[in-house]
C-alpha cells in the first residue's frame, strides 16, 4: 500500500481544531489542488468562497449547528455549485437558458463542486490537517444564500472546515466491498444484507474514543432516512432558475 493509498483508507472527519490558522501558502495550496479536479465538459461550475469574516463565519456556524469546528478552526470554505458564469455567456450571445435550467445542468454543477471539494480534501490530509463536510450549511439554505449574496444559477452545497486536528477517532470501518461492489447487475439481496455490518459498526461505536453511543449503521440510517429532511431546499433551487426537469 503506497502513501497515497494509505492516506484515503486512513481517512476521519475532524470535529475539533486548534486555534491555528492556515497560512496563506497553505490556503493557496488547497485551493490550487481544488481548481485541479476533473469537471464535466471542463465546464468547471463550481466555485469556493473563504469564509474570513468573523461575524459572517459565527453567522453561519450557528446555522450549521456545527459552532465548534467551523469557529475554531483553519480555514472555511463553502463550494457553490455554480453556473452563472454559463447563464451570463448565453444571455450576452442571445441565447435561451434553459440548458442552463435543466436538472441535468445542475447535477454537473453539484458534481463539479464534489470533486473540487475532495480534491482539497486529500490535499489537506496530505499536510497532516484534518478535515470535515458541513452539510449542515443547507439548514437554511435561503440564508446562507443571501448572507454570501449568491446570484441565480448557484447553489451552496456544503461547508468544508479544514485545521490541526486536537485528536482524531480511528476511522470508521467501511460497508463490506460484497454490500458495495458487483459485476454487471445489481444483486439486490447481497447489498442489502447488512447484518455483518450491524456487528461491527456496533462495536466500533461501543468502543470508540471520543462520542461513544449505543448505536450502529442501520440505526443511524433509520433515523436519518425516516423523515424528509430540509425539504425547502427544492423551493429554493427552483428560486435560483432550475426547473428540476
Amino acid at each position: 500500500m503506497n502513501q497515497t493509498i494509505k492516506q484515503l483508507t486512513d481517512h476521519v472527519s475532524v470535529r475539533a481544531f486548534k486555534d491555528i490558522p492556515l497560512t496563506d501558502s497553505q490556503k493557496e495550496t488547497l485551493v490550487t489542488a481544488a481548481r485541479s479536479g476533473s469537471s464535466s465538459n471542463f465546464v468547471q461550475a463550481f466555485s469556493i468562497i473563504d469564509i474570513s469574516d468573523a461575524a459572517l463565519r459565527s453567522e453561519l456556524a450557528a446555522i450549521t449547528n456545527s459552532a465548534p469546528y467551523v469557529n475554531q478552526t483553519g480555514v472555511f470554505y463553502i463550494f457553490v455549485a455554480d453556473l452563472y458564469r454559463q447563464a451570463t455567456l448565453l444571455e450576452a450571445n442571445g441565447e435561451l437558458l434553459a440548458g442552463i435550467q435543466s436538472m441535468e445542468s445542475l447535477m454537473v454543477s453539484i458534481v463539479d463542486a464534489t470533486i473540487a471539494a475532495q480534491n482539497m480534501a486529500v490535499a489537506a490530509e496530505s499536510l497532516d490537517l484534518g478535515i470535515c463536510y458541513i452539510g449542515g450549511i443547507r439548514n437554511d439554505i435561503d440564508k446562507v444564500a443571501k448572507l454570501l449574496d449568491l446570484p441565480p444559477f448557484t447553489v451552496p452545497v456544503f461547508g468544508l472546515t479544514i485545521g490541526h486536528p486536537v485528536s482524531k477517532n480511528d476511522p470508521k470501518p467501511r460497508m463490506p466491498q460484497k454490500n458495495q461492489v458487483a459485476e454487471n447487475h445489481y444483486p439486490r439481496e447481497q447489498f442489502a444484507n447488512l447484518s455483518a455490518y450491524e456487528e461491527q459498526t456496533a462495536a466500533y461505536y461501543a468502543k470508540r474514543g471520543v462520542n461513544a453511543q449505543e448505536t450502529s449503521w442501520s440505526e443511524k440510517n433509520i433515523l436519518f432516512f425516516k423523515e424528509v429532511r430540509r425539504p425547502e431546499v427544492a423551493e429554493f433551487l427552483k428560486k435560483q432558475g432550475f426547473l428540476l426537469a
